[in-house]
């Protein structure tokens, strides 16, 4: 059984896409590490880049190449200063030289040495091949961006059986939601609690308090941020920020200096209902527009749907509980990054394996169930609210224009919020024995329904929006 913490869940790095962008630059760190463990670091003349299937056909638009880059350089998505990234890009480009690692210098030219091959390896349309020239002999190595950040490595027995094998250390390991509720019910615990003692048993209260305080002032300052920034996007279609507009008509003159204040000021203005939806909209556009242009945002489960999960929890903050504090930040975090790890096991958060109901549909069940257990649901009635997301957003294809997580991916994280809290509220008056749908057989449901999907709408840019649309029109 696979052991998935919430911090895996919930990861944080710099956008546009988790699997196109972290994902990769993960991968460069691990490929240095083997390099390094294989005495080959230091001897290194050349490297040479294969991206195949989604990350050759819409990497450029998702700055795969930036990414692989940035981690033969050494940086960490983590903590990177954004601002010094196009630094660090025109230097290699400049200079057709990396600072591999930044420990030495290697002669690299980003049009030759990262090549884009659009066939398809066969364990995930994520691959990739890292080679390395050692006195005239290549060293290759695979790797798979697998979906939220998450990197294989090939291995030939596991990639013949097509599967990975892992082991779980969690006194409550969960596969499926019924493993859930059975430990719910056994302890008499809410979900949030069940994923706190797992979380435990790997790492103390303290760092697991510590880590999403983290999370949870990425995401804060990720929605400040776009809520304060006018413009265009980058990448060419010329796509118009909107939270910052929306935002501004809704502040009105009001005054702040952070995040935290800015949080404070919305939670003492007069709401009114007509502007409900447009401040979870706002939340959610404000994230994704910040993805877009390369900013810092938390993976959630996905950078292209890290804007749901936010805007959910602003909502209770903002909308439902002006109360609210950290315990209730904690247990929306640890319950929504439970339900994800449920749709990783039991079918996929990538896109270019399921179409876009792995990323949207996915960060919709989970900030659906975390909403529903902060307003009072029972652990049965988050679950039912996750269903009811992922239902009615079965069959969603992945078809960005140009191959940037702008269109339609900016905008399908707001409808993805409302429709998390709409699915909260219908849960909170559902009585569990009545429902027909498990959330067991919707995960089901949605995996082989990403199995039926055609290859052309599973973000390959090759299908839908992206041919029905002239980018000359953007």
């Amino acid at each position: 059984m696979e052991c998935i913490s919430v911090f895996d869940m919930l990861k944080i790095g710099v956008g546009p896409s988790s699997s196109h962008t972290l994902g990769p630059w993960r991968a460069a760190e691990r490929w240095i590490k083997e390099l390094k463990e294989n005495n080959r670091f230091d001897k290194v003349e050349k490297i040479t880049v294969d991206l195949y299937g989604s990350l050759s056909l819409t990497g450029k638009g998702h700055a795969t190449d930036y990414a692989v880059m940035l981690g033969l350089s050494g940086a960490d998505p983590e903590y990177i200063p954004v601002d010094i990234i196009d630094v660090i890009i025109a230097d290699i480009k400049t200079n057709n030289s990396l600072a591999f690692n930044n420990e030495k210098a290697i002669a690299f030219n980003y049009k030759t040495d990262i090549i884009f091959n659009r066939k398809f390896l066969p364990y995930h349309s994520n691959g990739m091949t890292f080679t390395a020239t050692i006195n005239g002999r290549n060293y290759k190595s695979t790797y798979y961006s697998i979906g939220g950040g998450f990197v294989v490595q090939e291995e030939r027995k596991i990639s013949k059986a097509n599967k990975i094998i892992f082991y779980c250390t969690f006194p409550y390991p969960t596969q499926k939601g019924d493993d859930l509720l059975k430990f719910c019910n056994d302890l008499k615990l809410p979900i949030s609690g069940v994923v706190l003692e797992n979380e435990k048993s790997i790492r103390e209260v303290a760092s697991i308090d510590l880590e999403l305080k983290r999370i949870w002032n990425t995401m804060l300052e990720c929605m400040y941020t776009g809520c304060h920034t006018e413009g265009n996007l980058p990448g060419g279609l010329n796509v118009r920020r909107r939270a910052y507009d929306i935002h501004k008509n809704l502040i009105g003159d009001s005054t702040y200096e952070s995040p935290q204040q800015w949080l404070e000021t919305i939670r003492k203005t007069e709401v009114k209902f007509r502007q409900i939806l447009k401040w979870v909209s706002c939340f959610a556009l404000a994230v994704n527009e910040v993805n877009a242009s390369l900013g810092r945002v938390v993976t959630a489960p996905t950078n292209g749907s890290a804007g749901v999960i936010p805007a959910v929890l602003m909502y209770y903050m903002v909308i439902e509980n002006h109360e609210a504090d950290f315990e209730h930040i904690k247990k929306f975090l640890l319950v929504s990054g439970e339900i994800g790890s449920i749709f990783k096991k039991g079918a996929t958060i990538s896109a270019a394996m399921g179409g876009c109901q792995a990323e949207i549909g996915v960060s919709s069940a989970m900030a659906a169930g975390a909403l529903c257990e902060l307003l009072g649901g029972t652990p049965e009635q988050v679950l039912v609210a996750a269903e009811i997301a992922m239902e009615h957003h079965l069959g969603l294809t992945c078809d960005p224009i140009g191959g940037l997580v702008q269109i339609p991916c900016i905008e399908r994280n707001s409808m993805g919020a409302i429709k998390a809290i709409n699915a909260a509220e219908l849960a909170l008056d559902t009585d569990p024995k009545n429902v027909k749908v498990p959330l067991d057989k919707v995960v089901n449901t949605m995996w082989e329904t990403a199995k039926d999907m055609n290859t052309k709408y599973k973000e390959t840019s090759e299908g839908g929006l992206a041919v029905g649309v002239n980018l000359s029109d953007c």
